[in-house]
């Protein structure tokens, strides 16, 4: 594995990104390839270092392929008599559409009723990452993070609402820029009407 450590001036922070060093090298011809391929002059100064950057770029948008999203619930799940409602909303969500290679982006609204035991608020994100840093639709990636929870922590239910804009749609196609995909997906008491109107009045409220 290759490290790449950052430090921010006088913040103390540092942040270190493994990359596969041999993976590097073999995605990083395919993009030199590209560049050359498009008309482009991969051994000028501004694209010198670019197929390498985005090499690890790659790696770094898809390393969802090397998590395991239950064991990140299963590593924080505590038991718990609580049984109403819990929201996480408005969590940042970014993925590469699986047909184009494009972004999409947006916000995951995520709630479950517990039935026994509840989990670190902190896992609902991490859970969200590990499946949209994969090639992905935005269909399935919704019903993942539905099913994860669902499968992991057994609760009286799950609901999940994303919505996201796609670049493929707003760079190219049929480019219209102020387009918004929502999808959702629920799982048992979700399904009833009124628990269900409950949760979209919730993620549509500014109560903070």
């Amino acid at each position: 594995m290759l490290n790449e450590e950052f430090e921010i001036e006088n913040t103390g922070y540092k942040k270190v990104d493994q990359y596969n060093d041999k993976l590097v090298d073999s995605i990083s011809l395919m993009y030199k390839n590209i560049l050359d391929d498009v008309g482009e002059n991969s051994t000028r100064e501004g694209l010198l270092k670019t197929p390498i950057r985005a090499a690890k770029a790659m790696q770094f948008l898809t390393q969802g392929y090397d998590l395991d999203p239950a064991e990140i619930l299963r590593s924080a799940m505590f038991k718990e008599d609580y049984s109403q409602m819990v929201i996480v909303k408005d969590i940042e969500v970014y993925s590469l559409c699986e047909h184009h290679l494009l972004p999409f982006f947006g916000k995951v609204h995520i709630a479950y009723i517990p039935n026994g035991h509840i989990v670190g608020l902190s896992k609902l994100p991490r859970v969200v990452d590990a499946f949209a840093r994969r090639l992905q639709v935005q269909e399935r990636l919704t019903d993942q993070i539905r099913d994860c929870i669902n499968d992991t922590l057994k609760p009286l239910g799950v609901a999940v609402v994303m919505e996201c804009s796609h670049l493929c749609m707003q760079m190219r196609g049929v480019q219209k820029q102020n387009s918004v995909t929502t999808t959702s997906s629920f799982t048992g008491e979700f399904l009833k009407d009124t628990t269900r109107k409950e949760f979209i009045s919730l993620i549509g409220s500014r109560l903070h």
